[in-house]
């Protein structure tokens, strides 16, 4: 449940968990290979007239390649993610802040996992500083 009905939140917080693919169309034009889903859970709750928290958190493993001995491995990819979401203009001076329209009857906390996501993605990768360190990485030894 990664899209949130306000109405929830006029009875308190709202656990949130949800889990996306890889090839979801919202990782599109990443440059991200990942190789297993995005695990996302939080809270979400009201913070005052217009304004919603989310403190959550994502998991998954991207497919990366050692740049050493260029043999693929699994990249662990963890991030928090602390985002407000606010109809205030003022507030989305702030990078972790997303705009909510006063209209609203949802959150959709996806551009927040996205965001997160990226910026969680490890650059260049080496298993090991040597031959038997790429070798012990992949499982071969």
């Amino acid at each position: 449940m990664l899209q949130v009905d306000l109405r929830e939140l006029a009875r308190g917080p709202v656990e949130t968990q949800g889990q996306l693919a890889g090839s979801d169309p919202l990782f599109e034009g990443l440059d991200v290979v990942l190789a297993e889903p995005v695990r996302v859970a939080g809270r979400l709750h009201a913070a005052g007239e217009g304004r919603f928290y989310w403190r959550g958190s994502l998991n998954t493993r991207m497919a990366g390649q050692c740049r050493r001995c260029l043999v693929p491995v699994p990249v662990p990819v963890v991030a928090t993610i602390d985002a407000l979401f606010s109809e205030d203009p003022d507030a989305l001076e702030d990078s972790s802040s997303y705009p909510l329209e006063p209209d609203a009857i949802a959150i959709d906390l996806r551009p927040a996992v996205r965001e997160e996501l990226l910026l969680a993605v490890p650059g260049g990768w080496s298993a090991g500083t040597t031959a038997a360190g790429c070798a012990r990485a992949v499982g071969k030894t």
